[in-house]
């Protein structure tokens, strides 16, 4: 039976994770501001599908790595850090939008966070370092704790984004997301490379040491 301890570290994880700031964070803004907590809650509705899938990859390489092997796990590091780093590339070189809408309507957030959610660079090499570092030290984890682990995390990501819609939908929050989003796409980058840059480390590291 799985300790009170781990299923609290999940729960935090996910919460940490959630919290994060990355593209999903940085898209919630967005929409948020420009139409307000019920598109951010539909669009975190969505996201929550991609939460739900790079958790249970991020459990799995923690429970499973020493029975199956690290090769697919660190393989994913680097081709999510590759990705995260483009996007944090592109991020720094956005210029300020001269003649267009600062903020374009999304017409189906629910369907762009699920888009979003599962294809988010950011999600697994953030959340195997958040769920490592909640869960160091619990002994006995194995497969039958997939299933409970994986519960609390979303109990986690529930909570925190509760969390992000009273946040990203607050009419100081969205006034200022107006005036400064290029700032705010800027200096996200600079976080994008700090997470590729982790994630590209991690599996390469992995890959020499295990496989070179």
């Amino acid at each position: 039976m799985l300790a009170a301890s781990a299923l609290t570290g999940a729960a935090l994880a996910g919460m940490a994770y959630t919290l994060t700031p990355g593209p999903g964070f940085l898209a919630l803004l967005g929409i948020g501001a420009a139409q307000g907590r019920i598109a951010g809650a539909r669009f975190l509705a969505g996201h929550f599908a991609g939460d739900l899938l790079w958790a249970t990859l991020a459990l799995a390489a923690i429970v499973g790595v020493r029975q199956i092997g690290s090769l697919v796990f660190d393989l994913l590091g680097v081709v999510c850090g590759l990705y995260l780093g483009q996007l944090g590339l592109a991020a720094l070189l956005t210029r300020s939008h001269e003649g267009e809408a600062v903020l374009p309507v999304v017409e189906k957030p629910l369907l762009r966070g699920i888009a979003f959610g599962l294809t988010n660079p950011k999600a697994y090499p953030v959340a195997l370092a958040t769920f490592t570092a909640l869960l160091a030290g619990q002994a006995g984890l194995d497969w039958l704790s997939l299933p409970p682990l994986l519960a609390a995390a979303a109990t986690g990501f529930m909570l925190a984004d509760c969390i992000l819609v009273a946040f990203g939908g607050a009419p100081a929050v969205r006034r200022f997301y107006a005036r400064h989003d290029v700032a705010i796409t800027r200096a996200s980058g600079l976080l994008f490379l700090g997470f590729a840059f982790a994630a590209l480390r991690g599996g390469v590291i992995g890959l020499i040491q295990n496989y070179g």
